[in-house]
């Protein structure tokens, strides 16, 4: 398969002896894992394997998937540690001032006065809002809250992000 994958999950366990795989979510969309959906597991060197979602419920915080043909906790055991993805074509139309973390991740953070603080390289989902990790040369992470105080700007053409640092961010 040649096409653009994105991650959705990270398959950390397998949950009892049904065939379930505890799942944590890298996607901000619920519909992901609705039953009937075609996602890919995709371990290192191994093609993918598309399966068919046939039950999905929240379990202390994880997700818990079966696949379709998939019963028996010995089918779904060799997908542990792998991730389970999407193509390009399954991606959801978002609304404007939305991202996909893809688009984020790479981007060059400055401020608004100019300053060039570093990359995009990750984005955490702590809670109320995200929060953007600032890779920065020769100088631990930054922390950038994503919320309309702090980020003015992104242009995803660009690949760049301007930020108007509350006090005390930068130190």
């Amino acid at each position: 398969m040649s096409q653009k994958m994105y991650n959705i999950g990270k398959i950390v366990n397998t949950h009892g002896i049904r065939g379930e795989v505890k799942v944590v979510r890298i996607s901000d969309f619920e519909e992901r894992f609705a039953v009937g959906n075609q996602v890919y597991a995709v371990k290192e060197k191994a093609a993918p394997v598309a399966l068919t979602i046939a039950a999905h419920r929240i379990h202390k915080g994880f997700d818990l998937l079966q696949f379709e043909g998939f019963a028996n906790i010995n089918d779904v055991e060799h997908f542990k540690g792998g991730y389970l993805k999407i193509t390009e074509e399954q991606l959801t139309e978002l609304e404007s001032g939305e991202y996909y973390y893809h688009e984020i991740i790479g981007c060059d953070v400055m401020t608004a006065s100019g300053e060039s603080l570093g990359v995009v390289k990750e984005i955490l989902s702590p809670g109320a809002n995200d929060v953007w990790v600032i890779k920065r040369p020769k100088e631990k992470d930054l922390l950038i809250p994503y919320i309309d105080e702090v980020v003015k700007e992104v242009s995803i053409e660009n690949k760049k992000v301007v930020i108007e640092p509350m006090e005390g961010l930068l130190d």
